[in-house]
């Protein structure tokens, strides 16, 4: 009995890792929201699915490893890399809260997260220190979301912004602008890539000053430069320091 928590990357079968395909093709159950098992249902084959939608994220790990513990292969999927917002924490959470006579063996097996992927299609822009944070307010507080933007401003830091703005949520991406604006220049570099890797791939650069009149979703990540982050024939860059 096993159990792989894997991250399938940004969405393009072309970007997941050989050992996250293995796993996969080689399980007997497939766990995940229902979103990212269509993106993989060509290599799913007719192995048993437990699909969820968004938010049953508790009863899908639950499935998975019941399912592993009846002496079954599991593998419960992600989007990008499983350990960035993924499902990576819940399922060995779940597992190690178990009676040690009772866990089933389980791996993580890394992705390409969309963080990755969005600088890969914007050019360099992480060439120097970076911090990634998600505005999603479900699990943390958004005044806690607040002060990291902050601190990560303070810092200099590049910013990559994960769930930037939803339905639910439309002013917290203008909050996260005022901030910046008080540490950065407004022409600071601002790419937004949306569908990193799937149908549908975009990209835009603009300005700290006026990224937030874009189109901007759930399916978005938006890159913030830092102080010595420029544009160049379309491209962003942060430069890691090299004597040119």
């Amino acid at each position: 009995m096993k159990i792989s928590v894997v991250g399938i990357g940004p969405g393009s079968l072309d970007e997941m890792t050989p050992r996250a395909r293995l796993a996969i093709e080689n399980a007997e159950v497939v766990a995940g929201y229902n979103t990212y098992i269509k993106l993989i249902e060509k290599i799913i084959g007719g192995k048993k699915v437990i699909g969820r939608a968004m938010m049953q994220e508790v009863e899908r790990c639950k499935l998975a490893i019941e399912e592993a513990l009846s002496g079954k292969n599991v593998v419960v999927v992600s989007s990008g890399d499983a350990g960035i917002y993924g499902m990576a924490g819940l399922v060995v959470e779940m597992i190690l809260n178990l009676p040690e006579d009772k866990q089933p063996q389980f791996e993580v097996i890394a992705g390409v997260s969309a963080v990755n992927a969005a600088a890969a299609i914007l050019g360099a822009p992480l060439m120097n220190d970076f911090a990634v944070i998600s505005l999603s307010d479900l699990m943390t507080p958004w005044e806690v979301i607040k002060r990291r933007v902050r601190a990560a401003a303070q810092g200099d830091f590049v910013i990559a912004l994960y769930n930037p703005k939803s339905k639910r949520r439309v002013t917290q991406l203008q909050d996260v602008q005022k901030i910046l604006l008080e540490y950065r220049e407004k022409n600071t570099p601002v790419g937004i890539v949306t569908n990193a890797g799937r149908v549908g791939e975009s990209k835009i650069i603009s300005t700290l000053e006026n990224f937030t009149r874009e189109d901007v979703n759930m399916f978005s990540l938006v890159l913030i430069g830092n102080s010595q982050t420029f544009v160049k024939a379309g491209f962003m860059l942060t430069p890691r320091g090299y004597n040119l």
